[in-house]
């Protein structure tokens, strides 16, 4: 095969949860470029639509789908729509996230809880359903949207001269850093039926809401000097999810501009 040949996803289907989000987009939009039938999904539906409704004026196949990781439900008729419409899942990536319990440690028992299941309980269920249809299909990609802040602790001294909170809430540091070895134990269970699991790190990400003083820090504070854009994750996203990838398995790759090199 040529190597520019492996990078293809045509005939190919992709779940993107939270597929119309902040780092969604570009994962949406990057593996529809490439060829895939990409489902956009979230519990906006609306959201969801009018990005799949862009993608689609330009020629690119995307679908929106209403999404809750609250539910199993959901979750199941999410899979089953999918199978009815395409005959299955090629590539799950795990992007949603949901981020109700980010004020500091005093949370209640209950906001902790309701973080953790969407976070870590419906990334364990969905992706046990997905891996059932990569099965059938001989097999798959999955790939998992973690967070540099799940290798590395808090760096305070990126908040000096803003008003933004330098003491965040344990349980994103916790949830991210667990992904780390779920996707080694995924990648274990799932590799005997051709499944490659894996985990993508981005860094900060570059948005207008940002103090100057907080970009100013981050920035001097990776080897790249500067936060991450908006098509930062498209080409690993590509990678990952392709044949061009077809020998790796159970990584964790930053991709933070060097944040974490230092």
């Amino acid at each position: 095969m040529n190597v520019m040949q492996s990078f293809s996803l045509e005939n190919k289907s992709a779940l993107v949860t939270g597929g119309a989000g902040r780092y969604g987009k570009q994962i949406s939009e990057a593996l529809a470029e490439a060829g895939a039938l990409v489902y956009i999904a979230s519990r906006d539906l609306a959201r969801c639509e009018e990005f799949a409704a862009e993608l689609r004026g330009r020629g690119l196949q995307a679908k929106a789908l209403q999404l809750d990781l609250a539910s199993e439900e959901s979750m199941q008729q999410v899979m089953k729509e999918i199978e009815d419409d395409s005959g299955g899942l090629d590539i799950l990536v795990n992007n949603a996230v949901i981020r109700c319990a980010l004020n500091g440690w005093d949370q209640t028992l209950e906001a902790f809880d309701r973080s953790l299941h969407v976070n870590a309980s419906a990334l364990f269920y969905l992706t046990n359903l997905a891996a059932k249809q990569m099965r059938q299909r001989g097999g798959g990609s999955i790939i998992n949207i973690g967070s540099m802040m799940g290798l590395v602790g808090i760096e305070t001294d990126n908040y000096q001269g803003t008003d933004m909170n330098p003491n965040p809430s344990p349980i994103y540091f916790y949830e991210k850093g667990g992904m780390v070895n779920f996707t080694r134990f995924a990648a274990s269970c799932f590799g005997k039926h051709n499944i490659r699991v894996n985990c993508i790190h981005p860094g900060g990400l570059q948005e207008d809401t940002l103090p100057a003083a907080f970009v100013a820090n981050y920035s001097r504070r990776t080897q790249l000097g500067r936060l991450g854009n908006q098509n930062d994750l498209k080409g690993i996203v590509v990678l990952l999810a392709s044949q061009a990838s077809s020998y790796i398995t159970g990584t964790n790759i930053p991709v933070d501009g060097g944040y974490t090199a230092k």
